[in-house]
């Protein structure tokens, strides 16, 4: 390079960051893809004339540089952006830019969902002058005991990275500091980047080599020798070892080592909600979702398993059945984590710090031999065959006029194709699909349930269509999470992507009233019915009148309603298969019976019942949760 050739470029600190992470390069072994492939934005005061007029100047000059797309709600921006991160295995997810105040709040909820899942997204806040020369302005939060407090600190919590760009010469260091935790499987999460609205549109001499691109390979960590070695004994010593398989299988690309492992021990398997799809349901090896919302095989093994195998999960409660799964005296825990803080959870001596896919294939070595008992693998399959008749029976249409939510799930799964993606993530239908969705895809099963956000669904459930254009999305949300948020679906219409939504109506909140209902609290507040002055009070029977399926037609979606009666099933059935033939995105409309449960797997959650009260059923519900929480080990390993 010659004395007369520039290293530098002038910029705006807008302009510098989005070229910065347009050249941003995730590898993990032979793959290598864009780490930021586009920018949702919903624009105002804030960031208008930075990172909006960057990207104004981008799309001029590259329309493929850096996408932008637009969305309807910013919290709706970082679900998508975590349904994509997921279906790309954590290897790329979208930046996010909201202005000052309360589009910034907006993404707080998003935030902390991408951080629960351990899904990364880029958050970028706008913030107050750092100048302070316009104080306060519009939309600032104001404290008069830390002037320096805005909206922004409140992803501090949040996010595993988390910086403001308060001078235009801090961009760099950050920027680089973000993408390292962004595509770190053991760090990321939520990576927030608060750009005060002056610093955007302030210049500076940007490096060319900080325009340059720039690759992250994702860590792969192997197993020490040691933690493997005292693994491999306890596993080798077990009577009854479980596996519990978690989003980390998914992540790591695992499943096919797994299912490699399961095969030549005949250790059987049972998933989290993150890691369905880590096994196929039919696999010979598979118990199906395991925990508070798990199938009786799963259940009944994870009661006997001496040592339990833990690969990628965090052990929410739900998993653990609130520490009331695992009921064996001497169990022990060989938890395989990329991340230190989830291999060392119940207590275990056994953690195995190291990638899901890396410890499999060491493990596959190292248990070389071992094979459980005969009859141990005869009792999975009896408990496979148990539990399918079950499963099967649930599906069988009963001729109500409401179905049960079991019945319309066997309707929507008999319609799909094995690598179609089921999403869901809050309400009763979570439980429902960890029992009785048959995933026979890696990735056909979405629900999440980390944070198990109300209104995750439908921008969740385009962020997964975004990744995977070539795959059928079917989202299956009630009514209750439907309007939380289905401003998304205008999104979807305006860029032409397919999604399937069976929108389930319940007329109100039906996990929250079975609660409710378990506890001794006869389903207050959990209905959608009109206010009663009187009583002042929602309990009435009268519904409201509200029309969802209008309401999706009216974002110009096609719409198929399914009206009440016998045939209410079979012509789901037909619905789906017209849906799914369509190019264009469409919502089912189906009516079911909230007060009709799907099949029980035997968990327990722990949710509290007063301890004093007037009410006879609290009475009781009390007296059963004592009971219950026997079961409770307070501390595992």
């Amino acid at each position: 390079m010659s004395q007369n050739t520039p290293m530098t470029r002038r910029m705006t600190v807008g302009q510098a960051l989005v070229e910065f992470l347009a050249h941003q390069w995730t590898v993990d072994g032979e793959v290598r893809e864009r780490t930021i492939p586009g920018m949702f934005g919903i624009f105002g005061h804030g960031n208008v004339a930075g990172l909006g007029q960057a990207l104004m100047e981008s799309n001029a000059a590259d329309p493929d540089l850096m996408p932008y797309y637009q969305a309807r709600n910013e919290q709706a921006m970082v679900h998508q952006s975590v349904g994509f991160a997921r279906m790309r295995r954590r290897r790329a997810t979208f930046a996010s830019t909201a202005s000052v105040g309360p589009g910034a709040a907006n993404m707080l909820t998003g935030a902390a969902l991408a951080t629960s899942n351990r899904l990364p997204a880029l958050l970028l806040p706008s913030d107050t002058f750092a100048t302070r020369v316009a104080d306060p302005v519009l939309q600032q939060l104001e404290l008069p005991h830390d002037p320096s407090l805005q909206v922004t600190d409140a992803f501090r919590p949040l996010s595993r990275f988390f910086d403001r760009v308060e001078r235009p010469e801090q961009l760099f260091s950050i920027a680089l500091g973000a993408m390292r935790v962004l595509t770190d499987p053991a760090e990321t999460g939520a990576v927030t980047i608060a750009l005060p609205e002056d610093v955007q549109a302030e210049a500076l001499d940007v490096p060319l080599a900080f325009l340059a691109d720039r690759e992250w390979h994702v860590r792969r960590p192997l197993p020490e020798p040691g933690p493997l070695a005292r693994a491999v004994a306890a596993i080798r010593g077990a009577r009854s070892p479980i596996i519990v398989a978690g989003g980390g299988v998914i992540y790591s690309g695992a499943e096919e080592v797994l299912r490699r492992l399961v095969e030549a021990t005949g250790i059987p398997v049972g998933t989290t909600q993150a890691g369905g799809g880590a096994i196929a349901w039919d696999h010979p090896a598979s118990l199906g979702g395991v925990g508070a919302t798990g199938t009786t095989a799963a259940n009944r093994f994870a009661a006997e398993a001496d040592v339990v195998i833990g690969i990628g999960t965090r052990y929410s409660d739900f998993t653990t059945a609130s520490r009331s799964a695992f009921q064996h005296p001497d169990v022990a825990f060989v938890n395989i984590n990329v991340a230190p803080f989830d291999a060392y959870k119940h207590g275990t001596q056994l953690p195995v710090i190291a990638d899901a896919r890396t410890a499999l294939e060491a493990l596959e070595v190292e248990l070389e031999g071992y094979r459980v008992p005969a009859a141990m693998s005869e009792l999975v399959a009896a408990e496979q065959r148990s539990w399918n008749a079950v499963v099967d029976a649930s599906f069988v249409p009963s001729g109500r006029d409401r179905p049960a939510q079991a019945e319309i799930i066997g309707a929507v799964q008999a319609a799909s194709e094995p690598r179609d993606v089921v999403v869901q993530a809050a309400g009763s239908l979570p439980g429902d699909l960890h029992r009785l969705w048959r995933v026979r895809d890696a990735l056909g099963y979405h629900v999440e349930y980390a944070f198990s956000c109300m209104g995750y669904e439908i921008a969740g459930g385009l962020g997964v269509r975004r990744a995977a254009p070539d795959r059928d999305v079917i989202v299956m949300v009630g009514d209750g999470s439907y309007l939380m948020l289905h401003t998304e679906l205008v999104t979807a219409v305006a860029e032409g992507h397919k999604l399937i939504v069976v929108l389930v109506q319940n007329q109100g909140y039906a996990s929250i009233g079975n609660l409710s209902e378990s506890v001794g609290s006869q389903r207050f507040g959990t209905r959608y019915r009109r206010y009663d002055p009187a009583s002042r009070n929602f309990q009435g029977t009268e519904p409201l009148p509200i029309d969802l399926a209008a309401n999706a037609r009216s974002y110009g979606l096609d719409v198929i309603e399914i009206a009440p009666g016998p045939d209410a099933v079979a012509d789901l059935g037909h619905a789906m298969a017209t849906a799914k033939a369509s190019p264009t995105s469409t919502l089912i409309h189906v009516e079911s019976d909230p007060l009709l449960a799907g099949p029980d797997g035997g968990g327990w959650w722990d949710v509290p019942v007063a301890e004093t009260s007037t009410t006879p059923s609290v009475q009781q519900a009390r007296a059963e949760y004592e009971e219950a929480r026997q079961a409770q080990r307070p501390l595992l390993g």
